[in-house]
């Protein structure tokens, strides 16, 4: 779909960029010839991502081990990229947490660990590159990653409905605000994409398969399909789009509103194991970020 060399000469940070949606991205930006810099928490993983992603493309990926809801850590990671090879052209906004709860059942800590991460990182990032690239007179592009849930709102996952919201405003609000610098920020909102993440603890006794009966195309999504709309809003010669969000989801939140609107029929017992399901992948994954 693309020619080779797309993205040559454009320098881009993606959050959360060692797994999941973030890795796919990295490695169809890496292969269209863009310089990325992929942030996480799980240092060692995202090692492993660099190497996996170079190997196969060649390039260059640099990481970061950060967690983006410390402000002043974000502050120094970016200043040390503009430091170490110049300003960024481009940001993807992919870093998240959510796991489904019944919200009576949510504590702050819970909340919290969702709103830190996807509503105050994301905006500490952004704003980190956003007043730099004003500062310097550089233009620059920003596509955050969030949901269907946007326009609908969605039960069981209030804290990333919420969160996403917000950055689905930051969107449109700062498209009116920095266009004038040259600035874009567009988003992407996809349907089911499955990723381990995302399916261990927002299907954790399922799979997005099983979904697909409600989808209107009847499928879940392509990788290819995502990573081709993440590089169309990445790449030049669409500069006058700015401030959109964008739905892939083969028409799903069109034809039924909310998701997980079926989880309605769940038992206290049935939230109980899947509670334990959830804190199992949370224990594995902060076994991963000290290993």
């Amino acid at each position: 779909m693309f020619k080779d060399g797309l993205l040559k000469g454009k320098r881009i940070l993606i959050t959360g960029g060692g797994t999941g949606l973030g890795k796919e991205i990295a490695a169809k930006y890496l292969e269209l010839g863009a310089e990325l810099w992929i942030a996480g928490r799980r240092g060692g993983l995202l090692e492993e991502t660099a190497r996996a992603l170079t190997g196969k493309y060649g390039g260059t990926v640099r990481t970061h081990a950060i967690d983006i809801r410390d402000a002043q850590a974000v502050d120094a990671m970016v200043q040390r990229i503009w430091d170490e090879a110049g300003p960024l052209t481009g940001l993807v906004n992919n870093a998240a947490g959510n796991f489904i709860s019944p919200t009576k059942d949510l504590t702050p800590n819970g909340f919290n660990a969702i709103a830190n991460i996807v509503f105050h990182g994301t905006f500490y990032v952004t704003h980190a590159v956003g007043r730099r690239w004003i500062a310097g007179g550089n233009k620059g592009s920003v596509v955050s990653i969030l949901v269907t849930w946007v326009w609908t709102g969605s039960p069981y996952v209030v804290p990333s409905a919420m969160s996403k919201a917000g950055l689905h405003v930051m969107t449109k609000s700062l498209a009116v605000e920095w266009g004038r610098y040259g600035i874009r920020l567009n988003a992407i909102a996809p349907g089911p994409f499955p990723t381990e993440g995302a399916s261990k603890r927002l299907r954790p006794d399922g799979s997005f398969e099983d979904a697909t009966a409600s989808i209107p195309m009847r499928r879940v999504g392509k990788m290819p399909e995502l990573q081709h709309l993440a590089t169309f809003l990445m790449a030049d010669g669409c500069e006058w789009l700015t401030g959109e969000t964008i739905a892939i989801d083969g028409g799903g939140y069109l034809a039924n509103g909310a998701s997980f609107t079926e989880l309605d029929r769940l038992t206290d017992a049935d939230w109980e194991r899947m509670r334990a399901l959830i804190k199992s992948q949370n224990e594995k994954d902060r076994a991963g970020r000290t290993a």
